[in-house]
C-alpha cells in the first residue's frame, strides 16, 4: 500500500470543520516559482524530462526542488544555478526568505529548512566580434 504523503492543514481558527489537505506536488509548484523568480537566478536544475517538455514549449515549475517530510517537519532543497557576478550568500538567502514567506503565505505550513544547492554559474554572454572588422575586409587593402 502506498504511503499517504498529503500534508494536512491545521484550521483550529476556523469555525468550519473539515480537513484541508495540500500534495506535495503542490508545494513544490509553489516553492520552484518563488526561487526562480529571485533575482540573480539564472534557473533551477532540471532534468531530461523536464527540459524536453520546456523544449516543446512547456512549463515546468517544479524543478529542482525536492521536498522532504519527516515527522511533521518540513524541509526543502532547492539545487539552482545562478548569474555570474551576483552575491552567492545574498541571493542564496533572497531565495530562502522568499520561498518561506510564500509557502507560509499560501499553505500557512512553516518550513523548516530551505537548503540552497548552487550547482553552477552561468557566464554572461558574450557577443563575438566581427572578423571583419578585427582584421579588416580585403577590399581594404588593394
Amino acid at each position: 500500500m502506498a504511503e499517504n504523503k498529503n500534508l494536512v492543514l491545521n484550521n483550529e481558527n476556523q469555525e468550519v470543520q473539515g480537513d484541508i489537505v495540500v500534495a506535495p506536488e503542490v508545494l513544490e509548484v509553489i516553492v520552484g516559482i518563488a526561487a526562480s523568480k529571485v533575482k540573480g537566478v539564472y534557473t533551477m536544475r532540471g532534468n531530461l524530462a523536464s527540459n524536453v517538455t520546456e523544449l516543446f514549449g512547456g512549463s515546468v515549475h517544479d524543478k529542482g526542488v525536492t521536498l522532504r517530510n519527516e515527522n511533521g517537519n518540513i524541509m526543502i532543497d532547492l539545487y539552482c544555478y545562478l548569474n555570474y557576478g551576483v552575491s552567492v550568500p545574498k541571493v542564496a538567502i533572497d531565495m530562502q526568505e522568499k520561498v518561506k514567506q510564500q509557502v507560509l503565505y499560501m499553505t500557512d505550513l512553516e518550513l523548516s529548512e530551505v537548503n540552497v544547492h548552487v550547482v553552477g554559474i552561468i557566464p554572461e554572454k558574450t557577443i563575438l566580434p566581427d572578423l571583419d572588422e578585427l582584421f579588416g575586409s580585403e577590399d581594404e587593402e588593394e
